[in-house]
């Protein structure tokens, strides 16, 4: 059954405690306090207290300064929301310091020979970013069939050893790279039938992108632009609805050009951005990731901190009373 725990779904077995969540959480004998559907839980009652479907758990503790702001992705916490690319760089120690000035954590690949170095000679991509240190996303970039796109994660499944999250896109023409959602749909479908925590790539549709989350899909990636284009967040209301109506981490994906952009993206509320052209197609990538990483980071802080209201007129910000003239 599906639980939420600080606002994101936990898969739990039937008849599962709240103490059964704070021992899978590693939480078990730390000061925390919980809150079980906005009622607070004395925590003599974590034992007995049986969980419900769709039970809303929030789990608190006491930091000195600052916060753990991470986001969960298929049961795995990360604290960057930035994830990044590797294609377009000039060579592979640019694509490596790119990658470490981004902060980033999830490093997306394409399932090409091409791309990973399965040619003698060429140099291997994984050994640059290694599997050890990042989260590998294997993707369908190129597909434009539903089962060019299941096959090319099958692909990728075995490559990295029985690795299950991918980010799934399945594209309708070679000039837009606009996604061809009923392609998509089915790709979705039959991938997570067969196992996948499938990360998916789609246009700026409220309906489409709930629809793929009801498929179970991870993560639902809506574009801010077209592929590669650097036009930013072309309609932020409809990014807008996308994050209020859903149930799983949002990621803008394609479009970003600069860090505004990003920032922007994250003040709408979204769990993260992917990224690639943006940061490899500046004039200097290295640069251009390490900007990027603290435009995610303050449109991050702005949302949470929660901009002041607009006003059709101004404002004082020092008050009238006791003025001498």
């Amino acid at each position: 059954m599906i639980v939420y725990v600080n606002g994101e779904t936990r898969d739990c077995a039937e008849n599962s405690t709240v103490a059964d969540v704070v021992s899978d959480l590693g939480l078990t004998g730390k000061k925390i306090a919980i809150e079980l559907n906005k009622e607070i839980l004395p925590f003599q009652q974590y034992d007995i207290q049986v969980l419900q479907a769709g039970d809303r758990l929030e789990i608190v503790h006491a930091i000195g300064g600052g916060q753990d702001d991470s986001f969960m992705l298929a049961g795995v916490k990360y604290h960057s929301r930035l994830l990044v690319g590797t294609g377009k760089y000039k060579d592979m120690e640019e694509t490596r310091l790119a990658i470490e000035a981004s902060g980033a954590q999830i490093v997306t690949v394409a399932i090409r020979r091409t791309n990973i170095g399965q040619n003698p000679g060429e140099p291997n991509l994984l050994d640059v970013i290694s599997p050890d240190k990042y989260t590998i996303l294997p993707n369908t970039a190129g597909c434009y069939t539903a089962e060019d796109a299941v096959r090319t994660c099958r692909l990728g499944r075995e490559l990295l050893g029985g690795h299950k999250l991918v980010k799934l896109e399945v594209l309708a023409d070679q000039l837009t790279l606009f996604p061809d959602v009923a392609e998509t749909y089915i790709a979705a479908e039959l991938l997570v039938k067969d196992g996948f925590d499938v990360m998916v790539y789609t246009n700026d549709d409220p309906i489409a992108a709930k629809r793929l989350e009801e498929i179970g899909c991870v993560a639902v990636m809506p574009l801010a632009a077209p592929i590669g284009s650097g036009l930013g967040i072309r309609n932020p209301y409809n990014i807008l609805t996308i994050i209020e109506n859903a149930r799983v981490p949002i990621l803008v994906d394609a479009g970003v050009g600069t860090a505004s952009d990003a920032a922007i993206a994250m003040e709408l509320g979204c769990a993260g951005v992917l990224m690639n052209t943006a940061i490899a197609a500046a004039n200097n990538p290295i640069l251009m990731a390490s900007a990027m990483r603290k435009g995610i980071e303050a449109g991050r802080e702005a949302f949470l901190a929660g901009r002041m209201p607009r006003r059709r007129f101004a404002s004082a910000s020092s008050p009238i009373d006791g003025l001498f003239f």
